[in-house]
């Protein structure tokens, strides 16, 4: 009933995936901005990606009601 190296690969595993959750961890730490504040800023991109894209869309929209005229 012994498990061989299984309990090592296990821990070696577990502590990879450790180092890997404190690197992301430490990664949006180096930004310095707080979960509301990093929310705020990807709302206002969203919104801005939006506004171009409708923009894009009535461009295109005027150019198809002058080819029908």
């Amino acid at each position: 009933m012994t498990r061989g190296n299984q309990r090592d690969l296990a821990r070696a595993k577990n502590q990879k995936k450790q180092q890997e959750m404190q690197k992301k961890k430490t990664a949006s730490e180096k930004t310095g901005l707080s979960l509301s504040e990093r929310k705020r800023r990807d709302a206002e991109l969203m919104r801005e990606k939006q506004r171009k894209k409708d923009e894009q869309l009535a461009a295109v929209c005027n150019q198809m009601e002058k080819i029908k005229c």
